[in-house]
């Protein structure tokens, strides 16, 4: 399968991940290895290679980002079920007023992606967005906005964050 078809084919690939972890609540590692399988079938990849295949690209993944989004993860729902959250989420409307919770979230996304992965640092701070947003009952899609605007502003523009240091590093920017 090559072409347009093998295109085709993947984005229904991941229209099926998406549906399996969002209205059939499938685990979302699941669903990933469960289409991964199926795509792999599909595309004709010879069933012998396909564990070896699947396998290179978690591990690949795995030993580049993969643990630091674990991680956030794991931080992110320690802050979610312990009440952090929420403290951290009272402490910031106190910071910048109560009719300003998406700065709040903007100010927070930029600091945290500083020293870590915008990526990473939405899932460490998505607890506090829920409760933050539950709190002041403002938009939940002008929350996320701003939580990733803030992410982003940094991620991108300041250099010693990982988002501008891997771009160097890909590049060979500062090899002797």
């Amino acid at each position: 399968m090559s072409g347009i078809a093998l295109i085709i084919t993947f984005v229904i690939a991941i229209a099926i991940m998406i549906l399996a972890i969002s209205k059939w609540n499938v685990h979302p590692f699941l669903a990933l290895m469960g289409v991964s399988l199926l795509l792999a079938i599909v595309i004709g990849l010879p069933l012998k290679d396909i564990p070896g295949v699947i396998g290179s690209g978690f591990s690949g993944i795995f030993s580049s980002i993969g643990i630091v989004i674990i991680l956030g993860a794991l931080i992110g729902t320690i802050l979610e079920k312990t009440g952090a959250a929420l403290k951290l989420a009272e402490m910031v409307v106190r910071l910048v007023g109560r009719k300003h919770p998406q700065l709040a979230m903007e100010i927070m996304g930029w600091v945290v992606s500083i020293p870590v992965f915008c990526d990473s640092g939405f899932v460490i701070l998505d607890p506090i967005r829920k409760a933050l947003r539950k709190k002041t009952q403002f938009s939940s899609v002008a929350m996320t906005v701003a939580l990733s605007a803030g992410l982003y502003t940094s991620h991108v523009l300041i250099p010693p964050t990982p988002g501008p240091i891997a771009a160097a590093g890909t590049l060979g920017i500062g090899d002797n």
